[in-house]
């Protein structure tokens, strides 16, 4: 057992990853020389070479339709967008080329390409490197799409995507780098698609992804003192979604919370509230409520991210409101 923050947990996973099968490989701007753009490629370049370590010109579709190219031709490559905003510019090469190859060819090519990126929320940044934007990748049929949130789910989800056959959009919270778990030696492995119950509870359900999963926890420990369970929710993996722990918890308590990091209108929270109303409406007695930041590009300083992203009080407060 070592204590590991989030980012040399993925340093971890790439290099066992990597010394375990010879034809995976990382390819993004500053994945070499530089250590990565937030250091969480380290050592990767001096352990592998310039062959399976590579950077790249500033060309985000170039880099995505690399990993393609190589991934049909039988590598595992990792490609790295240095932030989620950057996605609108390889767009084509995620939807209509990594998604469909395998479809559209009858199984002839498999796509066991990740695609990393990183989602600044509360990095104070700026409406151009903060957004998170899961539901983007989440709607597109051929893509899996995880979003960890601790430092252990981080290293076995990124060993799982590297292994999957299928494209994986890998999303990474820059503000979760330096938190720190304690990671037993040895293989470890998260299934995509496996959602993972952080903490028991009876009166209402808080599924929260990413950022907000340890708020919920901090939420959910106030609110015990007053003599309320909650019970919180990772879904861990966007797509494929486990609908079925959600629904049997929904079932327990009741009610439910969905909170995110990412916007309301067409989001996250609004598909996980419609497959609750869908299969478990009859044992609600309250409706679902989302708890988001306000829809509004996201502005610089960490201040104002600060002021307008959920955080443990205003998630207990929206819990008290749901229970009166």
């Amino acid at each position: 057992m070592a204590s590991k923050n989030y980012c040399w947990a993925l340093i971890d996973a790439l290099r066992e990853e990597m010394e375990r099968d010879p034809a995976t490989l990382l390819i993004g701007e500053d994945v070499g020389a530089a250590g990565g753009a937030f250091g969480t490629s380290r050592g990767l370049l001096d352990a592998f070479g310039p062959l399976r370590v590579r950077d790249t010109p500033i060309s985000e579709e170039i880099i995505v339709g690399l990993g393609v190219g190589a991934a049909m031709t039988g590598q595992r490559p990792i490609v790295e967008i240095m932030f989620m905003d950057f996605l609108g510019l390889c767009l084509d090469q995620i939807f209509n080329q990594a998604a469909k190859t395998h479809y559209i060819y009858n199984g002839a090519f498999k796509m066991p390409l990740v695609i990393r990126t990183s989602a600044a929320v509360e990095m104070g940044i700026g409406p151009h490197h903060s957004q998170l934007l899961e539901c983007w990748v989440g709607h597109v049929p051929g893509l899996k799409v995880v979003m960890p949130s601790t430092p252990r789910d981080a290293k076995g989800l990124m060993k799982s995507a590297i292994r999957d056959d299928n494209p994986v959009v890998f999303i990474e919270h820059l503000a979760m780098h330096k938190v720190k778990e304690d990671i037993e030696d040895g293989e470890v492995l998260i299934p995509i698609g496996k959602a993972d119950v952080k903490r028991e509870g009876r009166d209402v359900t808080i599924v929260a992804t990413g950022l907000m999963v340890a708020r919920a926890l901090a939420a959910a420990d106030t609110l015990a003192k007053d003599g309320i369970e909650i019970e919180v929710i990772d879904p861990r993996t966007i797509s494929p979604l486990d609908v079925d722990t959600i629904i049997a918890s929904v079932k327990k308590t009741n009610r439910a919370l969905v909170v995110t990091s990412s916007l309301k209108p067409f989001g996250f929270g609004s598909e996980v509230a419609a497959e609750i109303m869908d299969r478990a409406f009859f044992h609600l007695d309250a409706p679902v409520q989302r708890l988001t930041p306000p829809f509004t590009p996201a502005p610089f300083g960490k201040a104002f991210d600060n002021y307008l992203n959920p955080n443990a009080d205003s998630i207990a407060d929206a819990v008290r409101g749901m229970l009166k």
